[in-house]
């Protein structure tokens, strides 16, 4: 049977959940994880699509300034990729309705549905997928001298500090994998590793 050499390369993860058969359940993620910046994308259409640079950025903008506006007013957003709306939540647990002031409620981010027409878009472009046989997750967490290694690499790297998204892209390892090895760096009598949070993200620098 011919090879596959066109559609979307894949890796294959284990998750933290097992099967009956007592192995990881597999989930499939993009083998390309490089992160395309504004400027990448309004020179990918200033070359594919024939349009003046800075036009792109201008109509997101746009967008994202009347957006927030509109949706201050409570309103939901339909746009051609998918609607948007604001999210709201309680800051503190009520159960009487009549006890709700202004004050305990605030916004909580925005909810966003793709749609029908950005995933036909995107279905349009897709050429199947093929396997990019990424490196055995367990057989580098076995190797703790070269884990160790190339925490030192990633630190050096990244000017003495590390995340779970840097590690993971560094080592080929899944978040899950990156987060709990460097998590176990932080423990035991000798850890080699302080974790602070900020925001949603932990900090991993070296003690």
């Amino acid at each position: 049977m011919p090879i596959k050499k066109d559609g979307m390369l894949f890796e294959l993860h284990p998750t933290p959940k097992k099967s009956k058969d007592g192995k990881y359940i597999l989930y499939a993620r993009p083998a390309t994880r490089t992160k395309l910046t504004m400027k990448g994308l309004e020179d990918f259409c200033c070359r594919n699509y024939h349009s003046r640079y800075g036009e792109l950025t201008m109509a997101f903008d746009y967008f994202m300034r009347a957006a927030a506006e509109l949706m201050s007013m409570g309103y939901r957003i339909d746009t051609p990729i998918g609607s948007f709306a604001p999210k709201l939540k309680l800051m503190r647990e009520i159960t009487d309705p009549d006890e709700v002031k202004g004050r305990d409620v605030i916004f909580d981010g925005v909810e966003y549905n793709p749609g029908k027409r950005w995933n036909e878009e995107l279905r349009k472009w897709s050429n199947g997928f093929r396997y990019a046989h990424n490196p055995d997750t367990q057989a580098i967490m076995d190797n703790k001298d070269r884990l160790e290694q190339l925490l030192r690499e990633c630190l050096e790297r990244y000017h003495g500090y590390v995340t779970t998204g840097l590690f993971a892209s560094y080592t080929g390892l899944s978040k899950f994998s990156a987060r709990k090895q460097l998590n176990a760096w932080t423990e035991g009598e000798n850890p080699k590793l302080l974790v602070t949070k900020r925001g949603k993200e932990h900090i991993y620098t070296e003690i």
